[in-house]
């Protein structure tokens, strides 16, 4: 059986399966006591595995169509092709991911996001999603239905996305510029003017020093020309990669120069492997009306953080309606570890973390490792398990996973 892409997971699934019609995903669905959808196996714990088969969605034999104002896109898809297609075609995503290589459904039902003080995450964009239900049968969400909101950041725990729409604008250019040296405590008294000064704006830290390793910044060439110096950190002509010693060849186009949203919102070149999965990741999403009180927190806990750690990003996003979003109804700031691929002191930092960003409403991604959550910061938790429990009373989409953070499904 296969690894996830870190290799810091076995899937225990006793097949993968690849159909090429929707149909044939119905039919498999239908005929499987457990089943789970596996997309670009991006998640770094057990989170798309299933005791029974896996179903990845990446062969069918469907193309995007454009509708209007959204593009409805087969589920498998990968983003950075996806924004290949629309740029080919003069329209545009509202965000991308720092990694173009994750599917729509599975980006989508993870609640994964980009950066901007006024971007939702990748599932805000959400306006429909065809799911096949347990039963097999093919259902439609669509936006403002009773079930939509629980329906689309949903763990691939209703059923198998077979595909998504997506709302798109006209296509826009945008620079990516590099700033270094931020004092620390002059992004702490300033977070707003910092996340706000540029369409997406990303804060790469070791937690270590009197300053920030750097800012990244993605502004629209519609905008005004960003300043040569953010809070005193100036701009470089050089460009970086986010992780020291590391070449730029698989990173997106810095030094100002223009391009289509499609070759600069993410960090990372789609024809590149940014990493050789080396690497684990956990992220928490904190209130924006707490960001700075978590940043200061952690911090506290940079020598325990630091000797583990790769690269920390710190990004924004804006609110959205969505039961299990990390950015349900708050602004919210998403703390970002990248760590070294030591599973065990991994494991035995995070509850510290936990411990300090919790207690101030912060949500793990769905996608990335962690050691517990907190269902009270989820207004809709509870509803979600009763949307989870009509959808699937039986567990066909159930795991090891859903078992550990959301309980079985009720009957």
């Amino acid at each position: 059986m296969t690894d996830n892409w870190a290799q810091s997971y076995t899937y225990r699934a006793s097949s993968i399966e690849q159909p090429t019609t929707v149909e044939a995903v119905q039919q498999l669905v239908a005929d499987s006591p457990k089943i789970r959808a596996l997309g670009t196996r991006h998640s770094f714990t057990g989170l798309a595995d299933s005791s029974g088969v896996l179903v990845n969605l990446g062969a069918l034999d469907v193309e995007p169509v454009i509708d209007g104002s959204v593009v409805v896109v087969p589920g498998g898809m990968r983003y950075g092709e996806l924004a290949a297609w629309l740029q080919k075609r003069g329209w545009a995503l509202h965000n991308l991911a720092s990694l173009p290589h994750i599917s729509v459904a599975g980006a989508v039902a993870t609640g994964t996001h980009g950066s901007g003080d006024s971007n939702g995450t990748l599932a805000a964009a959400v306006a429909s999603i065809d799911l096949v239900t347990a039963s097999g049968d093919l259902v439609t969400l669509r936006r403002g239905d009773p079930d939509f909101d629980g329906a689309v950041v949903s763990l691939g725990a209703l059923g198998v996305v077979t595909s998504v729409s997506l709302d798109i604008q006209p296509t826009f250019d945008v620079r990516q510029d590099l700033y270094d040296a931020l004092p620390w405590n002059d992004l702490l008294d300033n977070l707003d003017a910092v996340t706000g000064a540029a369409y997406s704006v990303s804060v790469f830290t070791n937690w270590q020093g009197e300053s920030i390793d750097m800012l990244w910044t993605k502004s629209r060439m519609d905008a005004p020309e960003p300043a040569p110096t953010i809070l005193g950190a100036r701009r470089q002509a050089v460009e970086r990669h986010m992780l020291p010693d590391q070449a730029t060849v698989s990173t997106t186009q810095q030094g100002g120069i223009p391009g289509p949203w499609s070759d600069r919102l993410a960090h990372f070149k789609l024809e590149f492997t940014p990493s050789n999965g080396e690497e684990l990741q956990s992220e928490y999403l904190v209130p924006r009306r707490n960001a700075t009180a978590a940043l200061a927190a952690v911090r506290e806990l940079r020598d325990s953080i630091s000797p583990l750690l790769l690269i920390t990003e710190v990004r924004t996003m804006s609110a959205d309606t969505l039961w299990l979003s990390g950015a349900y109804e708050t602004d919210a700031v998403g703390i970002h570890f990248t760590w070294k691929k030591l599973p065990v002191e991994v494991a035995a930092v995070l509850p510290s973390i936990e411990a300090v960003l919790l207690p101030l409403g912060a949500r793990p991604h769905w996608g990335k490792v962690f050691t517990r959550l907190a269902p009270e910061t989820y207004p809709r938790f509870d509803d979600f398990l009763e949307l989870r429990s009509r959808f699937d009373p039986a567990g066909k989409f159930d795991n090891e996973f859903l078992r550990a953070h959301l309980g079985p499904v009720a009957d």
